[in-house]
C-alpha cells in the first residue's frame, strides 16, 4: 500500500527505493511528525520483499537534517524529555534494524539529531558540502538518540568523546580521515553513486544480504565464541535455502542468478 507524507518524499524505482526528509524550510529538522513518518515509512518498506536497498536523503543543498526541533526541545522537562529521547531511539533503531541496507546520501549539514539519524544508517555517503557533528553539549544536552553509543562503535571511544565534549563539527573530508562517512564525492555525484552502491547490492543474494546484516545486529557486544556460534547459525541456515543451489549454480554454470529470495 502507497501512502503519502507530509515530511518525507518516497520514490521507488524498482528494488530500490529513497526517501527524502523534505522540511526544507527547516533544514529538515526532525519534529513529531517527521519520527511518525519515518516509523511509518519503515515499517512499510521493510515488510516489501521486493525492496533491495533504501537511500536516505534531504532535500535542498543546504542539509541533510540540521538536527532535532529546537522549539520542541524547548518546552521539555524530565519527564516529557525522557520520552522524546526514547521516541528518537525507537524510530532510529527501527532503521538500523529494518532488515534491508540504508544508505545515507549527507547532501548538507548533519548536525545533532541529523548526525545520528545518519549514523542509524548501514553507511554513509556525503557531500564535499556536509558538515557533520554532536554539538548537543552547547545546548546543556547530551546526544539523545543513540549518538552516544553509536558514534562511540564507530570511531572508538577517544575520537568520539573528542568530537562530543568539544561539540566540533567536522567537514566531510574530516569526517572521511575520521571514519564516520563512507565516501565523499562532489554534490552532483552524491546521488548517482549511492544509487549505483544500491543497485550493487540489489543485484546480488537478497538473503545473503540481510544474513550479513542480521549477524552483525545479533554479534554486538558479544564475545568472539559467542558471536562465531551465530554466524555459523546464520551460514547454515542460509546452506538449506534455494537462493544459495541458485548462487553456487550459477556460478559454476558461468551466468547471472536469479534470485528467489527463498
Amino acid at each position: 500500500m502507497t501512502m503519502t507524507y507530509t515530511t518525507l518524499l518516497l520514490e521507488q524505482s524498482g528494488a530500490i527505493a529513497t526517501i527524502t526528509l523534505n522540511r526544507p524550510a527547516a533544514l529538515n529538522a526532525l519534529d513529531a511528525t517527521m519520527f511518525d513518518e519515518l516509523e511509518q515509512v519503515f515499517t512499510q518498506l521493510s515488510s516489501d520483499t521486493g525492496l533491495r536497498a533504501i537511500i536516505l536523503t534531504g532535500s535542498g543543498d543546504r542539509a541533510f537534517a540540521a538536527g532535532a526541533d529546537i522549539r520542541g526541545l524547548a518546552a521539555t522537562d524530565a519527564t516529557s524529555g525522557l520520552a522524546v529521547s526514547q521516541r528518537g531511539q525507537q524510530v532510529f533503531s527501527q532503521i538500523e534494524q529494518c532488515g534491508k541496507p540504508v544508505i545515507a546520501a549527507i547532501n548538507g549539514a548533519a548536525l545533532g539529531g541529523g548526525c545520528e539519524l545518519a549514523l542509524a544508517c548501514t553507511f554513509r555517503l556525503a557531500s564535499d558540502k556536509a558538515k557533520l557533528g554532536l554539538p548537543e553539549t552547547k545546548l546543556g544536552l547530551i546526544p539523545g538518540y543513540g549518538g552516544t553509543v553509536r558514534l562511540t562503535r564507530l570511531l572508538g571511544r577517544g575520537q568520539a568523546l573528542r568530537l562530543m565534549l568539544t561539540a566540533t563539527i567536522v567537514t566531510a573530508q574530516e569526517a572521511l580521515y575520521l571514519g564516520l562517512v563512507e565516501e565523499v564525492l562532489p554534490a552532483a555525484e552524491l546521488l548517482p553513486r549511492a544509487h549505483q552502491l544500491a543497485a550493487t547490492i540489489a543485484a546480488l543474494s537478497p538473503l545473503g544480504v540481510s544474513g550479513v546484516l542480521e549477524s552483525i545486529s545479533r554479534t554486538e557486544g558479544l564475545t568472539p565464541n559467542e558471536a562465531l556460534a551465530i554466524e555459523a547459525e546464520i551460514f547454515g541456515r542460509l546452506c538449506g535455502t534455494a537462493d544459495k543451489q541458485e548462487g553456487l549454480t550459477a556460478f559454476l554454470e558461468k551466468r547471472p542468478p536469479t534470485w528467489q529470495n527463498r
